[in-house]
């Protein structure tokens, strides 16, 4: 038995469901999301509650019941308080600066990177070391900082690049003589 498909996900106040055929469409302050479930779950829709049931007893159908739940528990969760990644840069001369939808990167390459952030996320830079990436779709928030830090990962000997906030970077040592 899956233990995260049994729990059923509440809806808060100001949070609308609504199940038609496979698909489960949740409406809330921030925006509208959407979620096409597979066959092998039930969505049901009860007073202010979400649940998911699987169809059967089949391998694949205690996978979908599991993570059926959980995307419409990221679903609630984007329209009532939104998702966000924070990046830091570091490294001499590394800076980020936001023009208009474009976010300029300064990373010691030969050129400056433009990154044109894609609808539905916003990206913010408070600091020229810190980068905000904040929007309704986990997946897609997850996907557009990973783009950003893929620019210039961090590197092990002295650490200089784009991180999460909070990342651990393992440090080596460098050549003796």
């Amino acid at each position: 038995m899956s233990r995260i498909g049994k729990k059923p996900v509440a809806l808060p106040s100001g949070v609308s469901a609504s199940v038609s055929g496979q698909t489960i469409e949740v409406k809330g302050p921030k925006g509208t999301r959407s979620f096409k479930a597979t066959d092998d779950v039930t969505l049901k829709v009860d007073d202010n509650v979400v649940t998911v049931t699987p169809r059967g007893t089949s391998k694949r159908a205690r996978q979908q019941w599991g993570m059926s739940r959980t995307m419409v528990a990221n679903l609630v969760t984007g329209v009532t308080d939104g998702f966000k990644k924070e990046l830091e840069i570091q490294g001499v001369g590394y800076r980020a600066a936001m023009t208009g939808n474009t976010l300029k990167l300064n990373l010691g390459l030969s050129h400056d990177v433009d990154y044109v952030a894609p609808e539905g996320v916003t990206v913010t830079a408070p600091k020229q070391t810190e980068i905000v990436v904040e929007g309704i779709d986990e997946q897609l928030v997850g996907q557009v900082a990973s783009n950003i830090r893929a620019w210039r990962k961090p590197e092990p000997y002295k650490g200089k690049g784009i991180r999460y906030k909070g990342e651990f970077i393992f440090r080596k040592e460098g050549k003796k003589k």
